[in-house]
Parts: C-alpha cells; sequence; structure tokens
C-alpha cells in the first residue's frame, strides 16, 4: 500500500543505506577516499585493502548495521501486523532501498559499493539464522581460498538453498528475494570473476594494507 508513511520510511531507508562509510572514514582519518585505490569500491573489502583493518572493521560494522537499521524501520515504525505477509513484504522493501543506496549513494555522487555487507544487514534483519550461516560459510570459503570475491559469491549461490530447502521457506517474496540476491551479488562481481579467470584476483590480507595503488 502507497501512503507517506510508507513512502517517507522508504526514503529514509535509502538514506541509511547511502551512508558512505567507507568514504567518510577514509577521508575523516586518512584523508583519503578509497573510492580513488584499489578495486575503486566504496566498500569494506576495499577499506580492507586500502586502509587496513583499523579502517575496515569499522567499516564493515556501520555497512551491516546500516542494512539491519533499515529493515527494522519496519517493525518500529509500520503499521503493519509482524509476521504477516505485508509486513515481511515492506522489511524486504526497505531493504532493497537501503542496497540502492548503498550502492548509489546521494551523499558522494552516487558511486558507492557493491553492497554484500550491507546485503548481510538485511538478512540479518529478516532471518536472523540464516544471517548466520551465511557467516559460517563466508569464512570457510574465506580462510580456504583467501579470496572474499569467492567468499561473496558462494555465499550469495548458497543463500536460496538456504531459504528454501534449509528452512523450507513459504513465503514467496522470500525465496525471490533469496534468488535476486544470488543474481545480484554475481552481476556486481563480473570483473571479479574475469580476474579470478585470468589468475590476477588479489588474495586478501586481512592483517595489514596491500593494496594503495590508484583505482583502475
Amino acid at each position: 500500500m502507497i501512503t507517506v508513511e510508507n513512502v517517507t520510511l522508504l526514503i529514509a531507508a535509502y538514506l541509511l543505506g547511502a551512508i558512505p562509510s567507507a568514504v567518510w572514514v577514509g577521508k575523516a582519518f586518512w584523508g583519503i577516499d578509497v573510492r580513488e585505490y584499489g578495486s575503486g569500491n566504496a566498500g569494506a573489502t576495499n577499506t580492507f585493502r586500502v586502509l587496513g583493518p583499523q579502517a575496515g572493521i569499522p567499516v564493515l560494522i556501520m555497512d551491516i548495521l546500516k542494512g539491519w537499521f533499515a529493515v527494522q524501520l519496519a517493525t518500529y515504525f509500520s503499521d503493519y501486523l509482524p509476521h504477516t505477509q505485508q509486513f515481511i513484504n515492506f522489511k524486504l522493501t526497505l531493504g532493497i532501498a537501503a542496497l540502492l543506496g548503498h550502492i548509489f549513494p546521494v551523499y558522494v555522487g552516487f558511486r558507492g559499493g557493491k553492497g554484500v555487507a550491507t546485503l548481510l544487514g538485511i538478512v540479518w534483519g529478516v532471518n536472523p539464522p540464516a544471517a548466520l550461516i551465511c557467516i559460517g560459510i563466508f569464512v570457510v570459503v574465506f580462510i580456504t581460498t583467501r579470496y572474499v570475491s569467492v567468499g561473496s559469491m558462494i555465499t550469495a549461490l548458497s543463500f536460496p538453498f538456504i531459504t528454501m530447502l534449509w528452512f523450507g521457506e513459504t513465503v514467496k517474496t522470500m525465496n525471490i528475494f533469496s534468488m535476486a540476491v544470488a543474481i545480484l551479488v554475481l552481476v556486481t562481481h563480473q570483473k571479479n570473476i574475469e580476474r579470478l579467470f585470468k589468475g590476477t584476483e588479489s588474495r586478501a590480507n586481512i592483517f595489514g594494507r596491500n593494496d594503495s595503488k590508484p583505482a583502475t
């Protein structure tokens, strides 16, 4: 249902998601716009790559939280009854608005990140057990390969199976959302896929800065 309240909440969710954590942290404490280095993305992974964990960890936490907070707007400010179809649909819609904000942030010229951390926050907000399983899958793949991109893609591809098979989700929009997540992550990681096939994808060094080269 389109109401002034719902539209206001959607705008708020977008503005939450659009908070450019990586850009603001990099500029405020290091005088660096992380989009000009490494992969050129304004996300936690590139912040780890360019500035190290002292910047990457706070950015990661903020990117996750802004997705989670955006979804919670439905709980605290909407009139939908919890656990109803309309409530779930609105939570997902708020999550999508936040994700679009992260990818296309109005505050910094619509140049954002890929949205993986914010997606995790959204999943955490709609299905916390599924989010924990996704974190587990990512950690295992990342430790094994040291590729953040591979961990992100395998986790995203696993999400529909976790949702539909593990939890037996019957809400159609949740299942559609889970499949859309997998497709979106693959689309936003096209360059990573190309580099993986070429053997030029960088392995992550989570203990320090490992790529301060200008973005290409």
